[in-house]
């Protein structure tokens, strides 16, 4: 039997509808971030954590200090959300207006002006393969990814069609100890933790 177009829309939906349902209910009750993805559910420990959350908080301090007082660098809550296209993600870092985090709901992920992440030692191709793919995906206009496991990153931007969906054409590369830049802002890297040695 073969499944109407409308069918499996509607099973794709219920679908994701379960998977959200599931993320929303384990919220502050099971350790790690869970996202949802075109492959499903996706979850991040984010370990080792301190290294994690000072590189979150020193990005985010820093990018504060050179935006405009009505642009802010959010780490924490809702998601961004592109239900139709059965994603659900929450960004380390959110580049956004003051003014679009008003409201109820996920944000509108159109409306960040970039997306940071920083890579977990627990999942990385999470933020350097599954992100990459879904961030043009939904709309997020520039990303950019700093990896404490090699002391390197990456700022995609230039949303462009390709035959597999939208995807980022420019890639800039950095090493921690340059400045980068992100969106309009540019910024050091210095100082940046790295995790330590595997075994360590």
């Amino acid at each position: 039997m073969t499944m109407a177009p409308d069918d499996a829309r509607q099973d794709a939906s219920l679908l994701y509808r379960a998977m959200r349902d599931f993320v929303e209910s384990t919220d502050g009750t099971l350790p790690g971030k869970f996202e949802i993805t075109k492959e499903g559910i996706v979850l991040d420990m984010m370990s080792p954590v301190r290294q994690h959350e000072l590189t979150a908080l020193r990005l985010r301090k820093r990018l504060e200090k050179v935006m405009p007082e009505e642009i802010v660098a959010h780490t924490g809550e809702p998601d961004v959300e592109v239900a139709p296209e059965r994603i659900m993600r929450r960004p380390d870092i959110m580049v956004i207006a003051e003014v679009d985090m008003e409201g109820d709901g996920s944000f509108d992920p159109r409306t960040l002006i970039a997306a940071v992440e920083i890579v977990s030692r627990s999942n990385p191709d999470n933020d350097w393969v599954s992100k990459v793919r879904d961030y043009p995906l939904i709309g997020i206009p520039v990303y950019a990814i700093f990896d404490p496991r090699t002391g390197t990153g990456a700022v995609l931007t230039d949303i462009h069609p390709t035959p597999d969906g939208p995807r980022y054409a420019t890639r800039k590369d950095f090493v921690y100890g340059e400045d980068v830049t992100i969106g309009d802002w540019t910024i050091a890297t210095d100082d940046l933790p790295r995790y330590p040695p595997a075994g360590e």
